[in-house]
């Protein structure tokens, strides 16, 4: 299957999800541009980064966006395959930046709707557990829910991944 312009991949929590998605952008003639979320705040989180940045080799050229992601997609090369992960760390991080999710989720529907080459993006599911006991945690899943919800809406494909397998939610007609 060729890739759809625009592709969201949810999944939980080390479901596979990451990798599949790579491995849907590497299908695509490379280079590719991997617009990474995270931050490395702390020795855990690093370790987690250089794992990833390895599995995925030499032929992504990798663009730290935690924040800016809409300026960070808009300024790929235009002719690359892109991959965002994770746009639940780049919520969280405009959560604790206090930033307007309203008007930052507007842009990043916007660099997307401007692209030319497909563009993968990777999200959790966080609405499948338990009610988060805090406030800021039920406002993380809802905020979660809702981006999914308007990404699900514009791209072509969905898929749900589970135990490293995938399920299409919606399929390119």
């Amino acid at each position: 299957m060729t890739l759809s312009p625009i592709t969201l991949v949810l999944g939980g929590a080390r479901s596979g999800k990451s990798t599949f998605a790579e491995g849907l952008v590497s299908a695509e003639p490379g280079p590719w541009t991997y617009l990474a979320t995270a931050e490395p705040g702390d020795d855990e989180m690093r370790a987690r980064i250089a794992a990833h940045r390895a599995r995925r080799g030499g032929t992504w050229e990798t663009v730290e966006a935690p924040l800016d992601l809409a300026d960070a997609l808009s300024g790929a090369a235009e002719e690359r395959p892109v991959l965002i992960d994770c746009l639940t760390l780049w919520l969280a991080n405009l959560l604790a930046a206090e930033r307007d999710l309203v008007a930052e989720t507007a842009g990043l529907l916007q660099a997307l709707e401007a692209r030319r080459a497909p563009t993968v993006l990777v999200s959790n599911e966080v609405g499948l557990g338990i009610v988060p006991e805090t406030p800021l945690g039920r406002r993380f899943r809802d905020d979660a829910g809702r981006l999914n919800q308007q990404l699900a809406a514009v791209a072509q494909r969905v898929v749900f991944v589970a135990a490293g397998l995938p399920l299409d939610l919606k399929r390119p007609e």
